[in-house]
């Protein structure tokens, strides 16, 4: 074997390191949409992967990065923003759709709905989706973030961050955990301290579960939908409590 891809999501930086432990090599990843058919950005294959990169635009393609909040302002680089394409293999539309094909194309970018930025070397990184963003006291909280931080506790094998209602923040991160078989239980005071010097204070969840095993997508994919919804079934059911006021810089 001389070459291994990884795509579908980004790649956690756990299962990343532990595949290097284990085969002693470095996949690469690569990344694209459905609406760039599906070809966006590819790794050199001359060097060394740069772990947590996607890689560089492909070829004929211009890449940008773009502000959250509006969408038309093209961020510098290492700003994290919405990542748009231009290319010859993005689509033109999305069939019998205006108005989502206009939505998409605004400024004449395609809009992925996907976080990332650029580096010096002009070397993409991903970070969220646009969708999963937490808006947590005025901070953009992106859930992957915290995922990479549990990640490194010695007793998680899976997690999940989403965000909920807190009528403090307007909304926080909860935890969803699978642990590593036979590793004893915790609860949020542990996590937090262990990732207090990790994460930002608004950052922090609020609130944790410990399940046996988490939803997936068919093809294995973490999914957060199903947790999404569990989540505002409870809020309508009036079973969500409003987190205490927490100690914020």
């Amino acid at each position: 074997m001389r070459r291994w891809v990884s795509g579908g999501a980004p790649l956690a930086m756990e299962v990343l390191q532990r595949f290097q432990a284990l085969t002693g090599q470095s996949p690469k990843e690569g990344y694209g949409l459905t609406e760039t058919a599906p070809l966006g950005t590819l790794q050199i294959t001359d060097g060394p992967a740069r772990q947590g990169s996607v890689g560089l635009p492909a070829p004929q393609t211009i890449l940008e990065v773009v502000d959250v909040e509006t969408g038309t302002m093209v961020l510098p680089v290492s700003q994290k923003g919405e990542i748009c394409f231009r290319g010859p293999q993005v689509m033109k539309g999305y069939w019998k759709k205006p108005e989502a094909t206009e939505e998409a194309f605004l400024g004449g970018r395609f809009h992925t709905g996907d976080i990332g930025f650029l580096d010096q070397d002009g070397f993409v990184t991903l970070v969220d989706r646009k969708k999963d963003m937490i808006l947590s006291g005025g901070f953009n909280v992106f859930p992957r973030n915290i995922e990479e931080a549990i990640y490194e506790h010695p007793g998680v094998a899976e997690v999940t961050v989403i965000g909920i209602p807190d009528a403090y923040r307007g909304q926080s991160a909860k935890a969803f955990i699978a642990l590593k078989p036979g590793h004893a239980p915790f609860g949020i005071d542990e996590l937090r301290a262990f990732l207090a010097d990790k994460l930002a204070k608004y950052e922090m969840p609020t609130e944790m579960e410990i399940r046996a095993s988490l939803p997936k997508t068919p093809v294995g994919k973490l999914s957060k939908k199903e947790l999404l919804a569990e989540e505002l079934d409870k809020q309508q059911a009036g079973n969500v409590h409003p987190a205490n006021a927490p100690d914020v810089a």
